[in-house]
């Protein structure tokens, strides 16, 4: 079978699977695993490089208004490489190209590709898409490996954590303007041992104010902006550290969002892990990740 993955999370399950020797193409934001990376690219960005944070925003939210996905499609390249599944998204219009653009020139496609968008809004529904991508690519066994070790690892951290003291805590998904984090990551604070103070379970990432935030009162604050990794997210965190200083909070941190809390694929796990670390280090050993502390 030949795949085109248009979306990071696509193409970390789809490896973890054991399907990557299948996969023809990939986006150029698909950084992991590493062999990913030698792959040809089928996407490129439309917005310049070097925006900071506010411009990102608006810039963003100047293509959605138009109706414009932010990144373009190598569309004559996909039709030369005449995949049979193209894996990707509708969930975020900002994570990929349009859905019905890709379905659009799908059909122009002798190979008739089956076309399949991962759309998951919890952690049970990541699972899900694991099913689905199995069913598609004929890998059941090694879906219900995966998914059986994962629930493992799940497992182990709420057994960790299930006498501890519940830690107020607030997850920044961007800081300029601020947005708290939604979907899957109020669940993976309630599962580490903490308590979102902003966020709704499979609710969309919401715009909020540093108000708001103060308002909360979390004890712990982890600056996520979204596809940053830990070092990128503590030079955001410290660029508004007046900000956050009126906040309140015991504890700064920044994480690899991109790694593993903005894309909602295997490694979720593995930010599960990471946040049950910051809330309960004496419970739950350092995971594999970095989390750096943000002087406020």
């Amino acid at each position: 079978m030949r795949i085109v993955s248009l979306v990071p999370h696509a193409t970390e399950l789809l490896f973890a699977l054991g399907l990557g020797d299948q996969v023809v193409a990939v986006t150029h934001e698909c950084d992991y695993p590493e062999a990913a990376g030698s792959l040809p690219h089928i996407t490129r960005d439309r917005l310049p490089g070097g925006l900071t944070a506010a411009e990102i925003d608006a810039a963003v939210r100047e293509h959605t208004e138009r109706g414009e996905a932010i990144y373009e499609l190598d569309a004559e390249r996909l039709q030369e490489l005449e995949p049979d599944l193209i894996v990707t998204q509708a969930l975020c219009p900002v994570c990929a190209v349009s859905v019905d653009d890709v379905r659009a020139v799908a059909g122009a496609i002798p190979s008739r590709p089956h076309v399949v968008a991962l759309d998951p809004h919890t952690l049970g529904e990541s699972f899900g898409d694991v099913r689905t991508v199995a069913q598609l690519t004929r890998s059941r066994d090694a879906a219900l490996d995966l998914i059986a070790r994962q629930r493992a690892r799940i497992d182990a951290v709420k057994i960790a954590v299930r006498k501890a003291e519940r830690v107020p805590v607030a997850a920044i998904e961007w800081l300029d303007p601020v947005f708290v984090a939604g979907h899957w990551t109020p669940q993976i604070i309630d599962l580490a041992g903490g308590i979102d103070v902003l966020g709704f379970p499979g609710e969309p990432s919401e715009q909020s104010t540093w108000e708001m935030v103060a308002a909360a009162a979390p004890r712990v604050v982890v600056a996520m902006p979204c596809g940053y990794d830990a070092e990128r997210s503590r030079a955001e965190a410290e660029a508004h550290a007046d900000a956050l200083r009126t906040v309140g909070a015991e504890r700064v941190v920044a994480v690899d969002a991109s790694a593993y809390f903005s894309r909602p694929g295997p490694r979720l796990v593995d930010g599960l892990e990471l946040m049950a670390h910051i809330l309960h280090p004496d419970l739950v050993p350092e995971p594999v990740g970095t989390v750096l502390e943000v002087e406020v």
